[in-house]
């Protein structure tokens, strides 16, 4: 089988075939790229002749991508993003105005932190476009790696000899109650408390989660059930809706406050840490050092939140994993 039968693609050919992905039909494609039905099948149909494999099955009038095809989405909607942001950048260059940002972060610290990042940074420095992306910890460190985004704030644990870490933040995880839940009154929540009650959590359980599970244990903690959530604002939500309290970081609470829940401290320290991340050596532009410096003061307006070392990696990693056992019996 050929593959690539020319070394460029036609951006039309790309543009349509995202089209059908995004709207699952050739149909839907035609109507949000305003073309006709038949020019949007011409298009899919020359681009799987130009790569050399299928990018979708087809059934009647029933269409779904081939696992090639999937890949080949993930290609296109980066190459897709990649060239808006040059245009956006071309115009900022032709106005002398401050060039488009793109912003990684995880879903917690994009909700609760980048508002009032964004918020406190001088207007003069706010490009035209800001593009904000809600990743996961290891796609927001993928994205800064890969220069799709211009710095990050992520979760820790990371290590990548590509990043440069500005700061570490370490703020105590809260727990979120009902307002009207019996514990609402405590200033302070003891974890002995939470024995009988359903607690809902993160599910990582390389970041946050084992270092809730651990202090749940030492504290000789069974919950009577758990509800496993990989966003903090979707925990809230279920707090607000009657069915449980949760241990969550700080982040979002502070920062996406709900109506008819309230925040408490917990008598034992579960830490979450988080920091900033730009690509390594890079030179930073204004904007982003503002936007790294503004980062950090409303992390430490956090409640009990505090700075670590950035270049302390190994102290990093026991506040992270625990003190790293030594081996018996296994040579070095």
């Amino acid at each position: 089988m050929s593959i690539m039968h020319s070394n460029s693609f036609d951006i039309r050919q790309l543009e349509a075939f995202a089209a059908v992905m995004s709207a699952g039909s050739v149909t839907g494609a035609a109507r949000l790229l305003g073309r006709s039905q038949p020019a949007v099948t011409r298009l899919i149909q020359d681009l799987e002749a130009d790569i050399g494999y299928a990018l979708l099955h087809r059934s009647g009038p029933r269409i779904t991508p081939t696992a090639r095809g999937l890949l080949f989405h993930a290609e296109v909607e980066r190459h897709l993003s990649s060239l808006a942001h040059i245009r956006e950048r071309a115009t900022a260059i032709g106005l002398d105005e401050p060039a488009s940002l793109t912003i990684a972060a995880t879903p917690s610290l994009a909700a609760g932190v980048l508002p009032k990042v964004i918020a406190a940074v001088a207007p003069e420095l706010v490009p035209r476009h800001l593009h904000v992306q809600a990743l996961a910890a290891e796609n927001v460190v993928q994205a800064v790696l890969a220069r799709s985004a211009d710095f990050g704030i992520s979760s820790l644990p990371l290590e990548h000899p590509g990043l440069d870490v500005h700061w570490v933040a370490d703020a105590p995880c809260v727990l979120t109650l009902s307002a009207d839940d019996p514990l609402a009154g405590d200033d302070i929540v003891r974890l002995a408390d939470l024995a009988d009650r359903r607690i809902i959590t993160l599910a990582n359980p390389y970041r946050l989660r084992h270092r809730i599970d651990e202090a749940l244990e030492r504290a000789g903690i069974v919950p009577r059930q758990m509800i496993d959530v990989n966003a903090s604002i979707t925990a809230l939500t279920m707090v607000r809706a009657g069915l449980g309290v949760a241990i969550v970081e700080p982040a979002t609470v502070v920062g996406v406050p709900l109506e008819g829940t309230v925040m408490r401290m917990l008598d034992h320290t579960i830490p979450f840490l988080f920091g900033a991340i730009s690509p390594a050596a890079l030179p930073m532009t204004p904007t982003v050092a503002a936007m790294i410096d503004a980062a950090r003061a409303v992390a430490l307006a956090m409640p009990g939140c505090r700075l670590h070392d950035s270049g302390g990696v190994e102290a990093l990693a026991d506040s992270v994993y625990g003190q790293t056992p030594h081996s018996e019996g296994v040579p070095s």
